[in-house]
């Protein structure tokens, strides 16, 4: 039985296309980011903003549940049902957020490089 070798030039022209493609990427992200309007918020500020968001939401809540509990006037049973159910959904919102985020670390750090 006879054995052919591995033929180099192929794998050096595809290792050589991908390196121009590489190239042709991180110029396009870099020009990208450089163009980016000034205004546009970061993830991180984002993410800030949304769970600051989440956290008035709770307390908001929390007082028109107490409010109620102690017999105020202003606060009708509605409100503060309706103030809780929002606070919840949001709080939910935000786990399943959360465990998306996760999930995608975990399979990122999972692939091989």
């Amino acid at each position: 039985m006879q054995t052919t070798g591995i033929d180099t030039s192929g794998i050096n022209a595809m290792l050589t296309q991908l390196r121009a493609l590489s190239a042709r990427a991180e110029a396009a992200t870099s020009a990208t980011q450089s163009e980016a309007p000034r205004g546009t918020p970061s993830f991180t500020e984002v993410l800030k903003a949304s769970l600051d968001s989440l956290n008035a939401g709770q307390q908001r809540a929390q007082e028109l549940g107490q409010a109620f509990a102690v017999g105020e006037d202003k606060v009708h049973l509605s409100d503060a049902m309706i103030a809780m159910q929002k606070a919840s959904i949001t709080f939910h919102a935000a786990v399943q957020v959360r465990n998306k985020l996760v999930s995608a670390y975990h399979e990122i750090m999972s692939m091989q490089v």
